[in-house]
């Protein structure tokens, strides 16, 4: 079937969507059949319904759509899901996308990763992932701590984090996941909450309809070995001047209008200020199409930079690129073309061709 008309423009060419005469998708056709076993009152299970309530918005046929996990308690995702899925090693999912995307542009390809598995072990397939803009869509939970293997400080536990493997504070400086992506280059970044049904579902939205690399970072709580960590932030007492809401093409306020963004003189990056003190006009305006990544990266670092309890919430960063994969498969094709015939004559003519030699 043609794909014209699709609803989320990012998808890879060639994928057939559902037939308009087929019942409309739910949630519970993504839904499996196994026990979901995470433990009472984790975040997981708030991200997993919004997923399964989402994916039937993609338009797609479930063999079309294909999870990839590493190790972690995120990483039980595909499991939940009616899709197809592969739970694989500790890191190294982005790397195992990487090949299911370039290989197969008829698939919709999701990562689903922690804090621990990208940002440890993982950290350097993900960042190439985000730099070479491969057509996926990566979810990172984070919830700052290790929870599978039972309350170990991660890279992104705070300094000073007393855990299991850190009895007097931990000496790491964190990552900000935010900021490392958009550091790689990534075309889109962005953070949301677990709890927070309605914004997750909406940048769930832009993220499958990019072409390329999307990062979205999910805040995420452990309600086991990291409970409250973003208690500030979910709090209806204080979520108002914690949460500083991102949308493109509008100014940068927060705290039920009375605080805002603006450009910092001195630093160069951007600084949080009493909007009555600077007037409306001064405020900065959120361009998350900005080519420029530098703006973007300055608002990601007011998260735990100076700012208690205080963190951008939105869409950082949305441009173009090409992608790798798009741009894999045109090589092909030319080589293709360049040297017309039968691939194993074509493959046997690469290994014979060049220097060679006989052993005797």
């Amino acid at each position: 079937m043609s794909t014209t008309g699709l609803p989320f423009p990012g998808l890879r060419s060639g994928v057939e969507l559902v037939p308009t005469t087929d019942q409309p998708q739910t949630g519970k056709d993504f839904t499996s059949d196994q026990e979901v076993r995470w433990c009472p009152g984790c975040g997981d299970y708030a991200v997993l319904k919004a997923v399964q309530g989402f994916l039937p918005d993609l338009g797609l046929r479930r063999e079309n759509i294909v999870f990839v996990s590493g190790i972690g308690c995120s990483s039980r995702f595909p499991y939940y899901l009616d899709t197809y899925g592969m739970h694989s090693i500790h890191g190294r999912a982005p790397s195992i996308a990487t090949g299911i995307a370039t290989a197969r542009e008829d698939l919709s390809v999701w990562v689903v990763t922690g804090d621990g598995d990208a940002l440890s072990i993982g950290g350097n397939h993900l960042i190439h992932a985000l730099r070479r803009n491969v057509n996926m869509t990566i979810l990172l939970f984070n919830n700052r701590i290790y929870g599978l293997t039972k309350g170990q400080y991660s890279p992104t536990s705070e300094a000073g984090k007393i855990t299991k493997s850190t009895p007097m504070g931990s000496l790491d400086h964190p990552f900000n996941p935010v900021s490392l992506a958009l550091g790689a280059e990534a075309t889109f970044v962005a953070r949301t909450i677990d709890s927070d049904r309605k914004h997750l579902t909406t940048v769930l939205s832009a993220a499958a309809a990019h072409r390329g690399t999307s990062l979205v970072e999910i805040y995420q709580n452990c309600p086991i070995f990291n409970d409250g960590a973003f208690d500030a932030i979910k709090d209806n007492d204080t979520k108002a001047d914690a949460i500083i809401p991102l949308v493109h093409g509008e100014p940068i306020v927060f705290g039920n209008g009375t605080k805002g963004l603006v450009r910092d003189s001195q630093t160069g990056g951007v600084k949080i200020v009493a909007v009555a003190d600077v007037g409306d006009d001064a405020i900065l305006v959120h361009d998350a199409h900005n080519p420029d990544p530098t703006t973007a990266f300055a608002i990601s670092r007011l998260t735990d930079a100076g700012y208690l309890n205080q963190s951008p919430i939105g869409i950082f960063r949305q441009v173009e690129r090409p992608t790798y994969d798009d741009q894999a498969r045109g090589q092909i094709t030319t080589a293709q073309q360049a040297t017309p015939g039968d691939p194993t004559d074509r493959l046997a003519a690469l290994i014979g061709g060049g220097d060679t030699w006989t052993v005797v």
